[in-house]
């Protein structure tokens, strides 16, 4: 029988769904920003509305870094202000550690929780958000799909 998954893991789930939109192919995450257990606004990285995209005209690389495309989290926390909806005292769901320029946007919006399952190499955003108080927690990579056959049921429940 497949396993039920946890909160953490099903909004996890959703963030690494957002990041199958992604347009930059040097990495593909995804955010979802969640207060009360409901779903306020989700991002990719991808580019600035009205710019080309990295899948069709290539990375536009400074540093190593590509600058053509919004991070996942800022285009989260972007759909969240358009729509009205307050951050303060919600959960990031990532799928990769933030980097420190999305750590100070989240902690600055008033995220209090970071959930991620993929590390990165920026250790200076674990120290800005323990500086904060936000909680930073990493969980085992969750499960991609559950199989279903042609009349709905899961596979995993036959």
């Amino acid at each position: 029988m497949a396993k039920r998954p946890d909160w953490d893991e099903y909004f996890l789930k959703l963030a690494m769904l957002a990041s199958e939109r992604a347009t930059c192919p040097r990495m593909h995450c995804g955010c979802v920003i969640v207060k009360d257990k409901n779903v306020i606004a989700t991002g990719y990285n991808g580019s600035i509305p009205g710019d080309d995209h990295c899948d069709d005209v290539g990375c536009m690389v400074i540093d190593n870094h590509c600058v053509r495309t919004n991070h996942a989290e800022m285009n989260a926390l972007i759909q969240a202000a358009k729509q009205g909806n307050s951050v303060n005292g919600a959960i990031a769901y990532v799928t990769n550690m933030p980097c420190t320029t999305c750590a100070k946007a989240l902690i600055g919006a008033g995220i209090k929780k970071v959930v991620i399952f993929s590390g990165y190499h920026d250790t200076l955003a674990k120290e800005f958000f323990a500086k904060a108080g936000v909680e930073l927690l990493k969980i085992a990579m969750p499960s991609k799909k559950i199989e279903y056959d042609i009349e709905g049921y899961s596979s995993a429940k036959k």
